[in-house]
């Protein structure tokens, strides 16, 4: 049982948030996008939706800059 995240083969854990992967996977960038199987997760749902087994994640850095 696994997902991709980035493109990087990792451990699926049951019932596990977008939350909690991002600190498991250290992304600490106050600003990132996440896609789960080419869907957009919404910033407001991270606490809420569960990463499903199999899964394809996208973890986008957003930078601003002028």
């Amino acid at each position: 049982m696994s997902i991709k995240v980035n493109g990087k083969q990792v451990i699926w854990i049951e019932n596990e948030t977008v939350k909690q992967l991002l600190k498991r996977m250290k992304y600490t960038f106050p600003l990132v996008v996440v896609k789960i199987n080419d869907k957009l997760v919404p910033r407001s749902s991270y606490t809420e939706t569960i990463i499903p087994d199999k899964a394809k994640i996208a973890v986008i850095h957003m930078i601003s800059g002028g």
